[in-house]
């Protein structure tokens, strides 16, 4: 392992390290690498760290992922810990405990022996065999199944071998996203097939929404076995049959029907067979052009499909509008298999600069009810709301600026590293459960009584299916549920131009407030110095305590998936953009064991490269009470030594979280590693109050901002609509 690996697990800088080397002669002497990078051999650096009383900072995850790390590529022993991880999920902690504790030759054998109990549940798994240098692998791994859950040991297998394997492009769906398209099934839905499974994470919502079938197939092994294990996790009780291969080129299931498939498939693929499969039966609404493999894609699913049975796919914005695809999307719309296309914001799952679309497919039915019209849902109007994240008059007025853009190469809807906690850090910061409200309304509406269904300009509209066939037959939502001057009640637009004047000027005045000078003085001729100290030596001082230490690419709480909660939830995005907690039905699996307490300190655990939003915030009288969403670090201080403010404020610097993180374009936040000046608390009180005027002046800008959006959206649509005239003045009324 490296000086960097070392200070992680110690929880302390490198300069510290450097100096342990200097200081300390029985510090262990390196046992590879080169003199400008000395490598350290695990074990001895541990018993070095216990010895001196240090105990690890690392997460679980992080300690197996330095242990994989050290066995070095093309080990292979993330393949081979995936059925100890679905065997060890069926035991107690105290039993994983005392596994981990014994010698490591009695430990091989009986991890052998309790893997061997599940192989032939995880595809491709040969009988498990470890060797004596996997033990420390093995040791990790049972340890992060008894402190982070069978899941996150999942994720890091997976992560591994996703690494080594260069598989670039894979990226998961987040689970908010999963919920809402097993949600568009109708109830009752019991067969579900994922012919582009990933890590599972769509047939794992497809169970918590009652299926008791679920098969799935991915090209990677590493995926299927993820699958595998993650459904036995989220749904024991469920049959599940997991394959490996390329369901285009050879489809693991030919014969089978189900009830519905989920599918978040590979987008962009030049390489999906197009010539060795131009006579497939399965094309029978027409050969998918070359560069169009997501139609190849939409029609495997619905030839796996019942007559009647639903598809629910995850599809780029360019398929909607391409001209190559034309004549498949005039087939499917004349058909009657497209029933409906939703449109979702930018940033709501990968490739993060688009938003993508979920679109709904229904197998026609042999002298089924014939299918007039298809349902078009512009979910993009969810984050065009105001900074409450409320639909405002703009939701209406603007719904026509929908993206259009290409995808870039993707594999399937799973992740490595890096892709997966973007991913979920960006779909946590999302109202999942605003959005899925305002989508599963109107589905519901529609499915109900598609003759009778009440369009809601700006929102949704129900088109005839004449109207789509036109020359371009272009189904992007934005196109067609746009409000138009027939949908806009002059009035009423006047009233809320009126409305967000008066909220701006007043906002105005709040920012003119906050950023008002304070007296601020330069420090003297050079900057201050002071001594620090970092979170986890006040951590062991008792200054402060560590209450969750969150690990980006893994939810907050332990074991398998998570309810919904009916409660406020703290996220990411509540942190940055200084909004009270997200309420109502939230689905980003809250950490329940440990409520936020006012005056708790609160850091993102995830930060884009270059973000400039809060990192950090106090938690006040409004969040007490509030559940933890994903990537939040929770810390307590003592108030008789140390102020939250000022606690907050240092934690966030930007060259504070530079040095306590790991990553480039995704930054990964270690917090006992973050520095904290050493300061009397009467010092620390006023850089508090400093600091608690920089977080309520950012919180001013921000809603200053998006009103001032909202207010120059809104008279630019009555404007252009005709339902606002300009107002008079006094050119205008000497002409």
């Amino acid at each position: 392992m490296t000086a960097a690996e070392i200070s992680r697990i110690a929880g302390v800088t490198r300069a510290t390290v450097s100096n342990w080397r200097r200081r300390h002669d029985d510090f262990p002497a390196p046992s590879a690498g080169t003199e400008a990078s000395p490598l350290y051999d695990l074990p001895a650096v541990q018993a070095w760290l216990r010895g001196r009383g240090h105990t690890s900072a690392a997460s679980p995850t992080e300690e197996l992922r330095t242990a994989l790390r050290l066995l070095g590529p093309g080990s292979g022993v993330a393949a081979r810990l995936f059925p100890l991880v679905a065997a060890a999920s069926r035991r107690t902690p105290e039993e994983l405990a005392e596994l981990a504790a014994v010698p490591d030759d009695q430990l091989i054998a009986r991890a052998e022996k309790t893997a061997g109990e599940l192989p032939a549940a995880v595809p491709e798994a040969e009988p498990v065999r470890y060797g004596p240098d996997d033990a420390g692998a093995v040791r990790a791994l049972l340890g992060c199944v008894r402190e982070a859950g069978a899941q996150a040991a999942v994720d890091v297998l997976a992560e591994r071998e996703l690494d080594e394997g260069a598989a670039s492009g894979v990226y998961q769906t987040p689970e908010g996203l999963a919920l809402l398209m097993a949600r568009l099934l109708p109830a009752g839905t019991s067969r579900v097939l994922d012919p582009a499974c990933g890590s599972g994470t769509l047939l794992a919502a497809a169970a918590r929404q009652g299926a008791q079938e679920l098969f799935g197939q991915d090209s990677l092994p590493v995926q299927g076995r993820r699958t595998a294990v993650r459904l036995l996790l989220a749904a024991p009780k469920a049959e599940t049959a997991i394959r490996v291969g390329d369901s285009l080129r050879a489809d693991a299931f030919p014969d089978l029907t189900v009830d519905a498939v989920l599918c978040n498939p590979p987008f962009a693929d030049r390489d999906w067979g197009h010539d060795e499969l131009a006579y497939d039966p399965r094309w029978a609404y027409g050969l998918p052009p070359r560069f169009e493999s997501e139609l190849a894609w939409v029609q495997h699913a619905l030839a796996h499909l019942e007559p009647g049975g639903h598809a629910v796919m995850l599809l780029p914005p360019a398929l909607a509008f391409r001209a190559s695809g034309r004549r498949v999307r005039a087939e499917l719309i004349r058909s009657g298999a497209l029933r409906a296309v939703v449109s979702l914001p930018a940033r709501a799952a990968y490739p993060l600069h688009i938003g993508l679309q979920i679109w709904v497919f229904q197998r026609p039915e042999p002298g089924g009810t014939d299918r007039t019209t298809v349902l078009f849902v512009d979910g993009e109007g969810e984050q065009r709301g105001g900074a409450t994240g409320t639909p405002s008059a703009t939701d209406t007025a603007t719904a026509g600026a929908g993206a259009r853009g290409g995808s870039r190469p993707r594999r399937s809807g799973s992740s490595s590293s890096a892709a997966s906690s973007a991913s979920s850090a960006s779909a946590a910061s999302f109202d999942w459960a605003g959005l899925t409200e305002r989508v599963l309304g109107q589905w519901a509406a529609f499915t109900t009584a598609p003759d009778t269904y009440a369009d809601e300009p700006g929102v949704a509209r129900a088109v005839p299916l004449v109207d789509l066939l036109d020359d371009v037959v272009d189904v992007t939502p934005a196109r067609h549920v746009r409000a138009t001057a027939a949908d806009i009640d002059p009035a009423v637009l006047a009233r809320r131009v009126h409305d967000l004047h008066e909220q701006l000027a007043e906002q105005v005045a709040a920012l003119a407030a906050a950023s008002a000078s304070g007296g601020w003085q330069p420090s003297g001729a050079s900057a201050r110095e002071w001594r620090t100290a970092t979170v986890s030596d006040l951590a062991r001082g008792g200054a402060l305590t560590v209450l969750r230490a969150a690990t980006p690419g893994t939810r907050g709480s332990k074991g398998g998936a998570a309810p919904t909660v009916d409660r406020p939830v703290i996220t990411a995005q509540d942190i940055s953009a200084a909004n009270p907690p997200s309420s109502g039905p939230v689905d980003i699996h809250a950490d329940a064991t440990q409520p936020v307490a006012a005056g708790d300190v609160l850091v993102r655990a995830v930060a884009g490269g270059g973000d400039a939003a809060a990192m950090t915030r106090v938690a006040d009288d409004q969040d007490a009470g509030a559940l933890l969403g994903p990537h939040i670090h929770l810390l307590r201080p003592d108030p008789a030594r140390l102020d939250p403010w000022f606690l907050a404020g240092f934690l966030g610097a930007e060259d504070n979280i530079a040095s306590a993180s790991t990553g480039s374009t995704l930054v990964h936040v270690t917090p006992g590693r973050l520095r904290v000046p050493l300061l009397p608390l009467e010092e620390q009180r006023r850089y508090g109050e400093a600091f608690r005027g920089v977080y309520e002046l950012r919180a001013a800008v921000r809603r200053t901002a998006d009103l001032a959006a909202d207010t120059a959206a809104t008279l630019a649509t009555g404007l252009t609509a005709g339902v606002l005239l300009p107002p008079d003045t006094p050119d205008s009324q000497s002409a």
